[in-house]
């Protein structure tokens, strides 16, 4: 029962805060990414975010949670696909883009592993940072096709979703590391 229990804690645990950071970075990309965007692109006419920092959220969790941070993101991304669409959220195209979206990235970890590259974390071994960002590419690619086809939207806003996408994760990565760097040197 107590194994029972510590499982539940954790999944609330990890859910709780993974769908956290993922409304966090939604909310930033929408309320100071893309108006600024907006002020120094004006004629960049395509609704998708040059910096999409929950790219970099999903990449992240599903690296370090495998397949949980599909539920673990889930009450996350369900609440940022309401915030921009409200009840058209239940919508086929919708919730096809919100099982897209906690679902592509432990996907491609998982391509990953079955081709014999095991990405996930483990305390003897440095992560490959690279794996991950190419772990984070295809997750982007496959991602931006399907939620594309899922919506219908035009070839061409294929391609600046994966330039969101990437700048997000290289962005969120790179904060990240100069994170872990500083708590390192408080730590000496």
């Amino acid at each position: 029962m107590t194994a029972a229990r510590t499982g539940i804690g954790r999944l609330i645990g990890e859910t709780f805060s993974a769908s956290l950071l993922y409304l966090t970075a939604f909310v930033v990309n929408f309320e100071v990414v893309l108006p600024v965007q907006n002020l120094f692109f004006p004629e960049y006419t395509s609704r998708a975010s040059l910096l999409f920092l929950p790219h970099g959220v999903r990449v992240l969790a599903a690296w370090l949670m495998g397949w949980r941070s599909a539920l673990a993101l889930l009450p996350g991304v369900f609440l940022a696909f309401f915030y921009v669409a409200g009840l058209e959220v239940f919508t086929p195209s919708r919730l096809a883009g919100v099982f897209i979206a906690v679902t592509i990235a432990p996907a491609a970890f998982e391509a990953f592993r079955l081709l014999g590259v095991n990405l996930a974390p483990r305390p003897d071994r440095t992560p490959c940072w690279i794996c991950i960002m190419i772990a984070g590419l295809v997750a982007s690619v496959a991602g931006s096709m399907l939620t594309n086809l899922a919506f219908g939207s035009a070839p061409v806003e294929y391609f600046a979703y994966v330039i969101g996408d990437m700048a997000g994760l290289f962005f969120l990565m790179l904060a990240l590391m100069l994170i872990f760097r500083w708590m390192r040197r408080l730590g000496r």
